[in-house]
């Protein structure tokens, strides 16, 4: 029986242009896992009428500054991880595709891939290591809706999470040596993850804790002690309130305080993508510096370095 591997992210725009950007930002705004507290008239009025017509404009000029010859940074290392995984497998029994919850490839793209290759089962690998309704969730909404127009299902298995997996720790706590040895160390190694509402942690969302327990377990696994680390949460969007500290108020404030080099690590992105290479490098690293940081180092995400790569094939002969 061969078995299918959806490697699921969040998506990305087709071009670092307004209309390729409001293009992806429809469908990811009017996902009700991701906006969860507005009344659907309310939200749909503010996203038709006041986000769509002007934030691409400033996200456009972002995604310029990262965009790659290539392409996307999300999507060509998406493609990366997805040829290292499958080389990585060595098997022609198991099928790795990829599927973004917005934008392309789809859900309905890989299903039709691996149903193309007689996969009788498929394991979804949400590139989510910590769980939140917002993301992991989005992912088995958006198989669930491709998956509706089949006829016959295959079987699924779903990988909810995987901080707590021995090789993902292992992953980033190398990744943070190896660029200590290459770099120096700082003063302080901040973990900043993305952000989402307090509202959603009181509701049920158990993502902060799996946060915490994260940091928790790098820490250990690097002997920090309780003054060389921090976390912080990042890419806060609206007025209500966020889980706390936000990294862009943090990062100044420890400058004031005297901080001089600073290390940025965001474990809980699988690959680099905007919230990484443009908001931490530059917009954090700048707002840093302004404040009187003298150093700024930002350790890159796991994308397809082998510690990464050896995590995923396991999650996979795990359930095979």
């Amino acid at each position: 029986m061969a078995t299918g591997v959806i490697l699921a992210n969040l998506g990305t725009p087709t071009a670092p242009t307004k209309k390729a950007i409001r293009a992806f930002l429809r469908p990811f705004l009017q996902d009700k896992r991701v906006i969860q507290d507005v009344h659907p008239w309310l939200w749909r009025i503010i996203l038709e009428g006041l986000i769509l017509p002007f934030r691409p404009a400033k996200l456009a000029h972002n995604y310029q500054k990262i965009w790659l010859k290539e392409g996307s940074p999300l999507l060509v290392s998406s493609l990366l991880q997805k040829k290292a995984l499958t080389a990585a497998l060595q098997t022609d029994d198991i099928v790795v595709t990829l599927a973004m919850t917005y934008g392309e490839p789809s859900f309905s793209v890989a299903l039709n891939v691996l149903e193309a290759a007689a996969c009788e089962r498929i394991i979804v690998i949400p590139l989510y290591p910590q769980y939140s309704s917002t993301t992991t969730a989005a992912v088995f909404d958006g198989l669930a809706r491709a998956l509706a127009t089949k006829m016959v299902l295959p079987e699924i298995v779903f990988v909810a999470d995987y901080y707590r997996h021995p090789l993902y720790i292992q992953a980033i706590s190398r990744s943070i040596t190896e660029y200590w040895q290459q770099h120096g160390r700082g003063d302080l190694l901040l973990f900043s993850f993305h952000g989402i509402p307090v509202s959603y942690c009181e509701r049920g969302d158990t993502y902060p804790t799996a946060c915490e327990e994260t940091v928790a377990a790098v820490v250990e696994a690097l002997q920090l002690e309780p003054t060389e680390y921090a976390l912080s949460y990042q890419s806060r969007l609206g007025y209500k309130p966020w889980l706390q500290p936000y990294t862009i108020d943090f990062l100044p404030e420890q400058a004031r305080a005297g901080l001089k080099r600073v290390d940025v690590i965001a474990p809980g992105f699988a690959t680099d993508c905007l919230e990484t290479l443009e908001e931490l490098q530059l917009q954090n690293k700048t707002a840093f510096l302004t404040a009187g940081g003298k150093e700024f180092h930002y350790i890159p995400a796991l994308n397809d370095n082998a510690d990464h790569i050896a995590l995923l094939a396991a999650l996979v002969r795990e359930r095979v």
